[in-house]
Order: structure tokens, then sequence, then C-alpha cells
């Protein structure tokens, strides 16, 4: 295939690049990109400007309110967004509730949830691992029972990012105890504010609490709320698996977290030089940017493949594995960066009002806490060791 954009290409990544110049805020590019923490409300803002320009949902069709745009344009978008320093655009709603509501939703739940997705009204959430369940997400114990025209939830999840600020969670649910694991699990939309949910959070080692435990004590669910049929939920929690570790390959997020790193090393000093002339320093930049590179070929050449053919199922797999492990190898240079500053931990340097002087060190004490937060990418969507399983299962039958 041809690696070279063609001249449409370069005409819409140029109108991208100029969009997101303009129409950035400020205050949450500087935010994103020194590490700090972000609020719900900078998500929200972005989404909606994105959204106010008919590109709040790059990668749905335009039935539903999205782009339209092909693999291509998708992949210039998310680069060129990343880039600048915009948030990411939050996937649960965007790119795993909504693509399995468009495959398997009816038309009612499709009318009443999409558009509510597309300018962020409302703020999705994940309900898939529990504690004895996480890698081996069949064994699921959280309970759905039926109750007249509804369902009785009882149970508990875990690792839900952003439960804290969502209004809406979308779950897997044991409805059937009887056969195969997998046989007996249906796919729920549960509103936050239903009685008898409490969200407990967990603290990180980067001082966060953006994952959290969630409870279910007897939450009533209407029955219009169960997304396809009942005990047959694990296809659909697989389709919405494959969307998630695409998007965990985070190919425009590598490109950014490269860009800081150079910018981050020419400001470091090691014996009064800067630390990106240290030979052994650059040897490293260079050996990881020639992983993002192959790892940008290999998804430019699943994008060539869009709509030719069906594949094996283990693309999504290879570009999570590959995708996690470059963004946690840029993490560790870009706190490497900070050398003794990396030492003390001070969580203020996260935080918007903390200020940044790279000079008196805000910015290098956050690049340990945001080191220690990307450990966890790995295990995001199926661990990379499960993964491996998928693609030796699937390539090699073993």
């Amino acid at each position: 295939m041809d690696f070279r954009e063609s001249s449409e290409d370069k005409a819409f990544r140029q109108e991208v690049r100029d969009f997101v110049a303009q129409h950035l805020p400020a205050d949450i590019r500087d935010r994103v990109l020194n590490f700090q923490h972000l609020g719900r409300e900078d998500y929200v803002r972005w989404q909606r400007i994105l959204s106010d320009r008919g590109w709040g949902a790059p990668g749905w069709p335009t039935a539903f309110g999205g782009t339209g745009w092909n693999a291509a344009q998708r992949n210039i978008f998310d680069e060129e967004c990343f880039t600048a320093g915009a948030p990411r655009q939050m996937p649960f709603g965007l790119s795993m509730v909504a693509p399995v509501l468009q495959k398997f939703g009816t038309p009612a739940q499709q009318e009443r949830f999409l558009p509510r997705i597309l300018d962020m009204h409302d703020w999705w959430c994940q309900g898939y691992s529990e504690p004895g369940a996480g890698s081996d997400l069949s064994a699921l114990r959280c309970r759905a029972e039926r109750d007249g025209d509804g369902y009785r939830v009882n149970g508990q999840k875990i690792w839900t990012s952003f439960a804290q600020w969502a209004n809406w969670i979308f779950c897997l649910v044991r409805t059937n105890s009887d056969g195969r694991q997998q046989e007996g699990i249906s796919f729920l939309l549960i509103d936050m504010a239903t009685p008898g949910i409490e969200v407990r959070p967990i603290k990180t080692l980067d001082g966060g609490h953006d994952v959290n435990e969630v409870f279910f004590d007897n939450v009533w669910v209407p029955y219009e709320n169960l997304v396809g049929e009942e005990h047959k939920g694990w296809s659909i929690a697989k389709y919405l698996l494959g969307h998630e570790r695409t998007n965990i390959a985070g190919l425009g997020n590598c490109k950014r977290f490269m860009r800081r790193l150079k910018e981050i090393a020419a400001s470091s000093l090691k014996h009064g030089r800067p630390l990106i002339e240290d030979v052994r320093f650059r040897d490293k930049v260079v050996a990881i940017e020639m992983e993002l590179l192959a790892h940008e070929w290999s998804l430019l050449r699943l994008i060539d493949q869009e709509g030719k053919r069906q594949g094996s199922g283990i693309e999504a797999s290879v570009l999570k594995i590959r995708g996690s492990e470059i963004q946690q190898r840029l993490t560790e240079l870009i706190m490497e960066c900070a050398g003794p500053y990396a030492v003390p931990f001070v969580e203020t340097a996260l935080e918007a009002d903390a200020g940044v002087d790279t000079a008196n060190g805000e910015l290098l004490n956050a690049l340990a806490p945001h080191y220690l937060d990307w450990r966890k990418i790995s295990i995001y969507g199926g661990s990379n060791e499960v993964q491996k399983n998928i693609i030796s299962k699937l390539t090699l039958g073993l």
C-alpha cells in the first residue's frame, strides 16, 4: 500500500488543524499538555465544541448524526486533535455503547440515547469487571432477575472509570445460571440516579480517583433498557470490546507523548546540558520512535483493508498490545526527564491551579504520577496477557 497522503487527505488535515488551533480552549490545552487533571466540564466543553461543528462523532455513520468519515480521515482527525493538546473524546459513550446501540439497539433506544451521547448530555461508564471477573469476564456474578416489566439488579462492579461523573452505565449482568457461563449474560442500560446504586472511589497511585467500585442493591431497571436478546449479551460484549481495544491502540496519544518527550527532554538538564543531547537517552528515544512508526504502519495497513476483507479478529488485540506498551514506554522516558524531581510526589502539580513552571519543577513533579497512572492501560479492555491468548487461539488454534 502507499503510505503517502492524497491531496484530499492533506487538505482535510489542514482543515482539522486550523479548526483545533482556533477553537480548542487554551486552559484545557495547557492542562492536557502539562499532564494535569481535567475536570468533567473540560471534557464536556470540548465535546460540545466538536458537536457544534458536526465533528462530535468521527466514527459514526451519518444516519446517526456522525461524520461518515472513512478510516483515514478518522485517523487524521485523531492525530491532529491529540497533537494540539485536545482531551480525548470520552470513549464510553461514543466508541463503546453507541456502536452497540447502532447495531443491536431498538429504534426507540437509538432515538433516545444517541443524540444525548453526541452532545454529552449523558456521560456513560462501563459496568463490566467485577471482583473475581476481570480477565475472565464470563465469570461475572452481578445478577438481574425479572421483576414485573423490568429487572432487579444486585451485585458489584469494579474499576469503573469515571463512574463518579456518569449518569448512565451499561452493564453485563447474569440473567441465567444454567448452561455455559457465556449463555446467561445480558446487556442492560442503567440510570445512575436509580435508588440502590452506590459509587465508591478507588484512589490510584497517581493520586487520582478516576476508577470506582459500583454497588447495586435491588436496583430496578425497566425491560425496555435491555439491549438485544435476554441471555445473549456475550456476543454484544465481545463486539464492544473490539471497539475498546482499537481505541486503546492510541496512535494519536502516542504521537502526543512522543512530541512532549522531546520538548521536555530539550529543557531538562543533565550535567548542565539538555537531556536530549545525551547519546544514551537519544538511543532510547530513537528506539521507541521506530516502534511507534511500525505501530502507525500497522494501523495504516488495517485502514487500507477496511471494507476489503473480513479480518481474522486478532487485529484489535494486536493494536491494543502494541499501543499500550508504547504509551507506557513513552511515559517511562518522560518521567526519566524529571531526574531528581521524580522522587518527591507532589499531588498538587497535577491540579489545574498548580501553575506550570519547568524551571521551578512544577511540571517535572507531575511526570512521576503521570507515569504511574499509565501502568493501568495494559489492563484496560482485557489484559495484554489475555490478548496474547486470543491471538494464539485464533492463529494457531492453541
